[in-house]
């Protein structure tokens, strides 16, 4: 299986990844505070369709050590939060959020699980209305591939690794891909 995203039109973004955990432990990380802060942000998800959904992002968490904000990052800080809405819950098989982008609108974010064999979870992401600009498209990319090794590397067992070492080479090979 690759783990590069690939988009299906300019604004919509699809990853897949094969972890090895059942449905019902993927979407404790998807859903509960705590194992979502190990991967991608702490922050609530309401378990209900019209939920809220909160995102308090600070890289420096899921992260084995701590690691230097890309210049290219400096803007944004260390720490940001997004909002959004549950669209979708379908508890260990769908869960669908929207993401506010800010000045840029809402995009929307699905996650998919179906169990495969006795042990493992295939997830497939899809990031729909994404920001029109390839500068918005490498970045969701790569944030993406980066924070679902992060979560296939929990769910192993294994550490985190790196977020911003992993992240930032990753942002030129989706410059090579979308570019």
């Amino acid at each position: 299986m690759n783990d590069y995203g690939t988009f299906t039109d300019k604004k919509t973004l699809k990853l897949v990844r094969l972890l090895p955990a059942s449905p019902e432990t993927v979407w404790e990380f998807l859903t509960q505070s705590d194992k979502k802060a190990k991967w991608l942000a702490d922050g609530d998800v309401e378990p209900k369709v019209g939920g809220k959904v909160t995102h308090h992002f600070d890289h420096r968490n899921i992260s084995d050590k701590p690691e230097p904000l890309p210049e290219k990052y400096k803007d944004i800080g260390e720490t940001s939060t997004s909002f959004g809405k549950v669209t979708a819950w379908k508890p260990y098989s769908l869960l669908s959020y929207t993401w506010d982008e800010g000045d840029d609108g809402v995009s929307e974010v699905t996650f998919e699980l179906s169990k495969v064999g006795d042990d493992y979870t295939r997830l497939v992401l899809t990031h729909t209305r994404i920001p029109d600009s390839d500068e918005f498209r490498i970045g969701v990319s790569a944030g993406w591939h980066t924070h679902l090794n992060i979560l296939r590397n929990i769910i192993s067992g294994k550490n985190p690794g790196s977020f911003w070492n992993v992240h930032m080479p990753l942002e030129e090979e989706y410059k090579k891909r979308i570019g």
